[in-house]
């Protein structure tokens, strides 16, 4: 089974918003945003939405559905 993916890079690079921006909104710190943007670590669901919310997005957008 494949690792779950992320597109939280892939919004954040197609709106221009740089990784720390989305670290101080979230208050979460750069490494742990960095860690979900490079699908190292998966954001909860909670905070999933919680980014979803900051990037004005569905948070659809936010999970690739590649299966």
């Amino acid at each position: 089974m494949d690792k779950p993916m992320n597109r939280i890079k892939e919004v954040l690079e197609e709106r221009g918003i740089k990784q720390t921006w989305l670290a101080e909104k979230l208050g979460k710190s750069f490494c742990m945003v960095n860690a979900y943007v490079c699908n190292r670590r998966q954001p909860s669901l909670e905070i999933l939405f919680q980014i979803a919310d900051i990037l004005n997005v569905d948070v659809k957008d936010l999970i690739n559905d590649d299966q």
